[in-house]
């Protein structure tokens, strides 16, 4: 496949990828009204796990386990640790707050991608990526945590997950590879499941409220923000570069600080708007820097 036909199919999955787990939040904030974060953990992966096991069934595709290894450290950091510790912090503080911690992933990735990969970060780059952790810093106001710490602690954990997913996915891609990418997803939502649904049942929570809202949050959640969006980020990171994949996704909490603004009244602040202003910035200088003839060749794969 061309070079340029395939960072346009990388470029469309990662637009779409920013607003379905834009939005996520949203769904997610809504069903933590009418359920417990680790039962609700536990409930999307299953849903997602099913889902796509379905879809290999009906598409007649391989089933089977061939990385056991870097599959099941996945499924512990993006299937367990990840989703559980988001929905969480979720359930303590606000979507804006939140989704921004999240998203230190990138700089973790920044961070583990040099040492790990052999992927520095060059020249402008650093610029880049300085321009969107100040708007993160922003749009976080550590200064101004109180009593949101617990919280805060949450998603920067799961932000960290996330990231050991990641390098994960960059390291053991070779592996990775020999495996159906519907297969590899499904097999990370059902092994992560497990550990997930053993929380639910040993954690007292309050009953689940089984209203149509918290069934159509249910539905998005595990066919599109989790089903779909771990495809396509799997996708996404076999054909860029880690830190400019993950650095791009920075839209993300931008994209939930508006939608909360929207929906539930969670009006950005100044230093908020700043911060999304640093971040859309920073985004615009990454991607001036990584385009056709400054960055590394987009390699295809059987993904």
């Amino acid at each position: 496949m061309p070079e340029t036909a395939a960072a346009r199919r990388a470029l469309f999955a990662l637009i779409s990828l920013c607003l379905i787990w834009g939005y996520a939040w949203i769904a997610m904030k809504y069903a933590l009204r009418y359920a417990g974060p680790f039962y609700f953990a536990a409930l999307r992966t299953c849903i997602a796990a099913t889902c796509l096991f379905a879809l290999l069934v009906l598409l007649r595709r391989d089933l089977r386990l061939r990385a056991p290894v870097p599959v099941f450290l996945l499924a512990l950091f993006q299937g367990t640790l990840f989703i559980l510790l988001t929905l969480w912090a979720l359930s303590l503080g606000g979507v804006g707050r939140v989704s921004v911690l999240n998203f230190t992933m990138p700089f973790w990735v920044v961070l583990l991608a040099w040492p790990m990969l052999g992927e520095r970060v060059r020249g402008l780059q650093w610029v880049a990526v300085g321009t969107a952790f100040a708007g993160l810093i922003a749009v976080a106001q550590p200064w101004a945590l109180g009593d949101k710490l617990a919280s805060a602690g949450l998603a920067t954990c799961s932000g960290l997950s996330w990231a050991l997913g990641t390098i994960i996915i960059k390291r053991y891609r070779e592996s990775l590879q020999r495996m159906d990418a519907i297969a590899l997803i499904a097999w990370q939502m059902l092994i992560g499941s497990v550990p997930l649904v053993l929380l639910a049942w040993i954690v007292p929570e309050r009953a689940v409220d089984w209203t149509p809202q918290f069934l159509a949050a249910v539905a998005y959640l595990g066919v599109l923000g989790t089903a779909l969006a771990w495809l396509l980020w799997t996708y996404i990171i076999t054909r860029l570069p880690a830190n400019v994949a993950t650095l791009n996704t920075l839209a993300i909490p931008a994209l939930a600080v508006l939608f909360a603004w929207l929906q539930f009244g969670e009006r950005p602040n100044l230093f908020e708007s700043i911060g999304m202003l640093l971040i859309a910035l920073g985004l615009t200088l990454l991607w001036w820097t990584s385009r056709p003839g400054r960055q590394a060749k987009v390699t295809a794969s059987q993904f």
